[in-house]
């Protein structure tokens, strides 16, 4: 790898503070301190995941007739009420919810939807407005606004998603602290830390770099050194989503002192025979939560953390010509956690007979009420500075 190339993969897995702190003492939580540390993972299942064939409005008879060969029959599914039940494949969200740790937010968008993959995610990203274009993600100005430190918000990935990038601080990218570690120590960057000075960070443009490439030095030595703490014993199914979600609930039992955990699932795109890739993704999905949350149980953090899954949008209602459906409008969101307020089906079931004019749901709840509710009451900081505005809160924490 040259310079050049270094460079640029360092700004694109890292992010900038305006004050270098690189070669930090490791600070991380006590036992002690753990209890009342809360936390919120972010999952996004992105591709646009089919909300309505996840939780499924099995009694509504509009459901079936607009998807004549894709709706889920009762044989298919989990009851949750005579009204309502899981697709099959969620079986261990299922056994969450039975036992008052889901909350099910129905009808979940924003005023003139977009149906494009790239503008939605951005929206959700960012928290904008439809017609706003923001350059910063609702992440990323929570650590502009709360934190110190580029690893008090972690993407367990390859790359950084815009929702964590902030103007002065970006979350880090680390898929595996060991190999960001060994490449944090590679001569090159051993070299810079030995010789950078405070001036240096002051030049315009190359000391955006320096401030860069030093950030990433400190948080890759305090995440690859606080995650040595703890290595779970629980079993994992071994889908690579799984072992994210895996590193993140070490990082969590370590003490890290994180704050966010995002990831994602990819695949759910289902214009095309849709019914199997969903099943077996919505499978991969439910098992690798349920391990999650097993160990969380199992080292007493379940209650101080919030798993919240979202997807950019909806699917039609109406099923398509091959047995898929297209990019719709407003879904469900899932929030799972051992604090919840108010577990259950959260508010109304989506309204089939009373769609809006592209045949999709609408929605009755903007989603960044929901991320005001997090911000909030749940990490308690001030949430109309994060999102530029006020939202109103919700219940379930």
């Amino acid at each position: 790898m040259d310079r050049r190339d270094f460079l640029k993969q360092s700004v694109f897995a890292s992010g900038m503070a305006l004050v270098p702190s690189f070669l930090k003492g490791m600070e991380f939580l006590t036992p002690d301190q753990l209890s009342g540390y809360k936390n919120v993972i972010i999952i996004q299942l992105s591709g646009g995941n089919d909300g309505l064939n996840s939780i499924i409005p099995i009694s509504n008879d509009i459901y079936h007739s607009l998807r004549p060969t894709i709706s889920k029959k009762a044989t298919q599914t989990l009851k949750i009420t005579n009204d309502l039940a899981f697709n099959d494949n969620l079986r261990a969200i299922k056994d969450l919810y039975d036992q008052g740790e889901v909350s099910i937010i129905n009808n979940v968008g924003y005023p003139n939807p977009n149906r494009s993959h790239f503008r939605s995610t951005d929206i959700w990203q960012t928290a904008s407005d439809t017609n706003q274009y923001l350059s910063t993600g609702w992440v990323g100005r929570y650590l502009d606004a709360s934190c110190q430190h580029p690893y008090q918000a972690i993407e367990v990935d390859n790359s950084l998603s815009l929702a964590m990038k902030g103007n002065q601080m970006n979350g880090i990218a680390v898929s595996d602290p060991n190999q960001l570690y060994r490449t944090t120590r590679e001569p090159f960057f051993n070299k810079l830390v030995d010789n950078t000075h405070k001036d240096m960070l002051d030049e315009d443009n190359q000391g955006y770099l320096y401030k860069t490439m030093l950030e990433t030095y400190s948080s890759a030595s305090y995440i690859y050194e606080t995650s040595k703490i703890y290595k779970t014993n629980t079993e994992y199914p071994q889908s690579p989503f799984a072992k994210n979600l895996k590193t993140i609930a070490d990082f969590i039992v370590s003490g890290l002192k994180t704050r966010v955990f995002y990831s994602s699932l990819g695949g759910f795109d289902s214009h095309v025979n849709q019914v199997n890739s969903q099943d077996r993704l919505l499978g991969i999905y439910s098992e690798a939560v349920g391990a999650l949350v097993k160990d969380l149980k199992k080292n007493n953090r379940f209650k101080d953390t919030l798993i919240l899954t979202f997807s950019e949008f909806g699917r039609r209602v109406k099923q398509n010509g091959s047995r898929g459906t297209d990019h719709g409008a407003a879904n469900n969101v899932l929030a799972i956690s051992g604090s919840l307020k108010k577990a259950g089906v959260y508010n109304e079931l989506p309204n089939l007979s009373n769609l809006d004019t592209n045949g999709d749901i609408k929605y009755s709840v903007d989603f960044r009420s929901i991320y005001a509710t997090i911000i909030g009451d749940w990490l308690k900081v001030d949430d109309e500075n994060i999102l530029n505005r006020n939202f109103k809160k919700l219940t379930f924490i």
